[in-house]
């Protein structure tokens, strides 16, 4: 028996199941040699997620991190020849029109994102499959490239860790739960198990849908919970008698059912001779407590498989049944059929990166089996190099708020999240149900009462329209045009369009106090603010200065942008949008400690004070009927992108002159005590309220502007985003030496562009609106432009600009595409729209000082 190490460069919690697996093995392949590996469970696991995955890969999603990990995963099972390329369909049923056109929204995902999905009709989707009810069937998606781990992912992750071990880099140890992580002043010193203790800067939670219970002994919190999935075997089935296959038909996803059916092969073949059929409860799923899941001994089959009932499968069964009538023929394996658990997260996303409460804890969790290999990979790199090969915002842990990660949180979004798990489809735009009215700006009362159209972003409730509005603006909304298509109009308010013209004709308030703010101050907060932003914050910037900075990785790669105004010599205001907040907070504070700088202080505000930006061509007249001392709003005494206090009929109020809209403005903050007095002062001096959705999409998108985890990534570099400042300032900052090096380039080997939609009529004559992301094709070749990095072309960010009466998007195009007046095409529900690039860079289409469009 091997005895237990003393030290470690990194201990592997659930080293057992295939994320662990994988992620040892990347680790190994970059570099690492001192790692341990940790199981409560036999290794490979006995009693996970993995001992009982169904195993199959699917490559469709609608996000590229996802594809990215599931389309590497397949490949590396293949490498090992460890895949059986079967295929796979996705299909939909007659009379689900809706259905069918998700399986084309998946299709276009496939082309943004790398995959090779594709329509088929009803007769191929029989002839692929023939247990299918030809009568049932509308259409379907094919996946060529789907398939099935054989003989199984707990095979895989067996001989991963054994590949491991012979390599001499890692040693594990089964039957051996960490009973405690040692943390002390904030940092992993090591583990705790009953063998001993290990010496380690770095412990690695990959223990799935346990992963909560560690975490908490690292004094970290994991929004995760497990939920029950039934699993239930058909048979006999001996279709494929003699053949010696693992699987014969291709995969089978009903996903309007919420089910999937495969066959298990040749009866003497690992699973043997049966259907398996699978379900995601879609009304009332059962989520299982972490603490309440059995120990081994006390469990029928496994701790990760529970008791199945009837009640559970009863209505979807009997659909599956009138979709392929042999489910109803063959026996039922009660004995085998089971629950298994399976984990979900507050928002759907895996749960990756180092911990924000404690230094040298890392997780990789949440992940399936489809994705167990790519997600390793990127959670190596990140550990190794400090940054993965895509940008990680999707699935960094950091992203959530603390408030967001609290019981009665995470349970309400997991069992929502669970629900949604295969169907309905799911609307870019969709809001949850559950963590509602979480936080609440000072302004919601008012809102509420002129009938705010309220969605919620990092628990913030905001308004991106409001109802009253439809009656004053009666005149304004004669100009903005319906949306026929119930999908383009889904969650988005006419009079939000209605609000913005009129925005533009005199002046509107929009409640920005979903912003994270944060007052750095102290001796070394200039060093810290200096190397993190490209521009230039300190030295003879004057107080009351405002910079537009972004924060860079060390690849060069843009990991946040923000503004940050002097306040002091020694004190700035950093302002994040509130999606960011919290991972720019965690970026700053781990920057900080590993420049080893301890004398600065930062005290996060966002929570005290209320934001509202007044916009428009008569902004400074009306601040100026309110203001104490109006010549001090003049354009001398207050030029753009500076701050000072004011005094607004007595209310303290810090005026931030900047603008996200375009129109000239200024965003005041106000403490929370006199936020309701202040919109009141404004409100009858004839402001007019504006929702969101003017400031974060529609006039953002006049004016080109970029959003931070959307159109600007660590994927891409500020040169090609069009944001590079003229000149490099002096001093040094993180990413500087990549940054240097890309402006260098001849050429770019992509460039953020602006599009218009020249035609948005589908072949029926109806109007469409796009919403979420979709591919960008070469109208000779109908293919997606690919650049010499491997990035394809597709659209970020798109919405209908109702000053130039367009769809106007943002895209990265390779070099030999971003030419002003070069085509393209967009593809919407498998229909495609013309796309002219306006705008090459950073360059806005309206012009609100001239009033007037920019061709």
């Amino acid at each position: 028996m091997a005895t237990l190490p003393q030290h470690a460069d990194a201990v592997i919690i659930g080293q057992g199941g295939i994320v662990g697996a994988s992620l040892a093995h990347h680790l190994i392949e970059l570099g690492w040699t001192r790692l341990v590996g940790l199981d409560k469970s036999a290794i490979p696991s006995d009693i996970g997620s993995t001992s009982h995955a169904s195993d199959f890969c699917f490559m469709t999603a609608h996000d590229k991190l996802s594809c990215y990990t599931t389309t590497y995963s397949q490949r590396f099972y293949e490498s090992m020849g460890r895949y059986q390329r079967i295929g796979g369909l996705e299909i939909a049923r007659v009379g689900d029109e809706a259905r069918l056109a998700e399986l084309q929204r998946k299709v276009a995902s496939g082309k943004a994102f790398g995959t090779r999905v594709r329509m088929i009709d009803a007769d191929e989707a029989v002839e692929r499959f023939p247990l299918l009810e030809r009568d049932r069937v509308l259409g379907a998606m094919w996946d060529p490239d789907a398939g099935l781990v054989v003989p199984r992912s707990q095979r895989v992750a067996g001989e991963l860790i054994e590949r491991g071990v012979e390599s001499g880099h890692l040693s594990v140890f089964a039957d051996t739960p960490a009973l405690n992580i040692d943390v002390q002043a904030g940092r992993v010193c090591g583990v705790e198990t009953a063998k001993g203790y290990i010496e380690t800067p770095l412990v690695l939670v990959c223990a799935g849908i346990w992963g909560p219970i560690p975490a908490a002994m690292g004094g970290a919190t994991l929004p995760l919970m497990p939920v029950e999935h039934p699993l239930m075997f058909f048979g006999p089935f001996d279709a494929f008698a003699g053949t010696g296959q693992e699987i014969g038909y291709p995969l089978l996803r009903d996903q309007g059912n919420s089910a999937y059916l495969r066959d298990t092969g040749d009866p003497k073949s690992t699973e043997g001779g049966q259907l398996e059929w699978g379900y995601y409860e879609a009304r009332e799923p059962r989520l299982v407590h972490p603490r309440d899941i059995l120990e081994r001994d006390q469990a029928r089959l496994s701790p990760s498989m529970r008791d199945l009932e009837a009640d559970q499968i009863a209505d979807a069964f009997e659909r599956a049944v009138d979709l392929t009538p042999l489910l109803g023929e063959l026996g039922w394996d009660d004995k085998h059929s089971f629950n298994g658990l399976l984990s979900v997260t507050v928002d759907g996303g895996s749960l990756v990166g180092e911990s924000p409460e404690t230094r040298g804890l890392w997780f990789c969790e949440a992940v399936w089996v489809k994705d167990g290999p790519g997600m390793g990979k990127l959670t190596a790199e990140w550990l190794t190099h400090g940054r993965p090969t895509l940008d990680p915002c999707s699935i960094d842990i950091a992203r959530f708020y603390p408030v967001q990660k609290t019981p009665h949180h995470v349970h309400g979004r997991c069992l929502e999240i669970a629900r949604k798990i295969y169907d309905p489809p799911v609307h870019p735009r969709e809001p949850f149900d559950n963590g509602r009215n979480l936080r609440r700006s000072p302004f919601w009362h008012r809102e509420q009462e002129l009938g705010g159209y309220f969605m919620e972003a990092a628990g913030w409730e905001r308004a991106h329209g409001y109802a009253a509005n439809e009656t004053r603006l009666a005149d304004y909304l004669e100009r903005v045009p319906a949306r026929p298509a119930e999908w383009d109009q889904r969650h988005f308010w006419r009079v939000s369009n209605a609000e913005h013209l009129a925005l533009s004709d005199d002046v509107g308030m929009i409640n920005l106090s979903h912003f994270a703010i944060y007052d750095i101050s102290g001796r070394d907060a200039e060093a810290l603010l200096e190397t993190l932003s490209v521009a230039k914050i300190g030295g003879d910037t004057p107080l009351g200065k405002g910079v537009y900075t972004h924060f860079l990785d060390t690849a060069g790669g843009v990991h946040s942008d923000l503004t940050i105004v002097r306040l002091a010599t020694d004190a700035w205001r950093v302002v994040c949008g509130g999606d960011t907040g919290h991972r720019d907070l965690v970026w700053i504070t781990r920057r900080a400690e590993d420049l080893s700088l301890t004398h600065w202080h930062l005290e996060d505000r966002s929570d005290g004070l209320a934001t509202l930006g007044l916009w428009g061509p008569n902004a400074r007249r009306t601040l100026q009927t309110l203001a104490d001392t109006p010549d001090a709003l003049d354009d001398a005494n207050f030029p753009f992108a500076s701050a000072r206090e004011l005094r607004l009929q007595g209310i303290p109020v810090w005026a931030f002159r900047i603008s996200y809209v375009g129109e000239q403005g200024w965003e005041l903050y106000v403490p929370f005590s006199y936020a309701l007095a202040l919109w009141d002062r404004l409100f009858d001096a004839g402001v007019m309220p504006v929702g969101i959705e003017t400031y974060a999409n529609s006039r953002r998108l006049e004016k080109s502007l970029r959003l931070q985890n959307v159109d600007l990534l660590t994927d891409y570099n500020l040169v090609e985003a069009g944001l590079a400042r003229p000149k490099v300032k002096a001093a040094d900052f993180y990413g500087k030496a990549a940054h240097l090096e890309q402006r260098q380039r001849q050429r770019q080997p992509s460039y953020l562009c602006t599009l218009v939609m020249e035609d948005p009529l589908d072949a029926s004559g109806t109007p469409r609106f796009p919403v979420g992301q979709a591919p960008l094709l070469d109208p000779r070749s109908g293919e997606v432009p690919v650049d010499e990095l491997g990035r394809r072309a597709y659209v970020t960010s798109i919405a209908y600009g109702p000053s130039l009466g367009c769809n106007i998007a943002l895209g990265y195009l390779p070099n030999a595409y971003a030419t002003e007046g070069q085509t393209l095409l967009l593809e919407y529900f498998g229909a495609h729209y013309p796309m002219r690039v306006a705008a090459v860079g950073y360059r806005a289409l309206y012009d609100p000082d001239n009033q007037r469009p920019r061709s």
